[in-house]
């Protein structure tokens, strides 16, 4: 299996993140990429797609990821059925943090128990 076989599940996440400026290329048995993300949360699902196929330490791959705009974890389009709790859940392992996103959000939110879809949340960085 080629490296770059190897890491297509990173190159279609890529894809479906709408990573720009993107290059890969192969060097001597080694996966190099390059791309800016919109959000450290669109990094870190790359790195965990590339520790998830290569291991923690892989020797087979150089990724470097930019980002966009690391003002916010993320911006984060609100789905039917979906709260606040369970979004910080998603994003932070906590949804006890579902405060901080109410917070950074009171411009378009008025109560944290109201949200409705298609509203863009921001996801603050932890």
């Amino acid at each position: 299996m080629s490296v770059k076989a190897k890491y297509q599940e990173v190159l279609n996440l890529g894809e479906q993140l709408g990573i720009k400026g993107g290059s890969v290329t192969e060097e001597g048995g080694v996966l190099k990429i390059k791309g800016e993300a919109n959000t450290p949360y669109e990094k870190n699902l790359l790195w965990d797609k590339i520790k998830q196929l290569g291991g923690e330490n892989a020797s087979d791959i150089k990724a470097n990821i930019t980002v966009t705009d690391d003002s916010v974890y993320h911006r984060h389009v609100v789905k039917s059925g979906e709260s606040l709790s369970r979004i910080a859940k998603h994003y932070y392992g906590d949804a006890m943090k579902y405060k901080q996103i109410f917070s950074a959000n009171t411009n378009i939110l008025s109560n944290p128990d109201v949200i409705h879809p298609d509203q863009v949340l921001v996801i603050p960085n932890a």
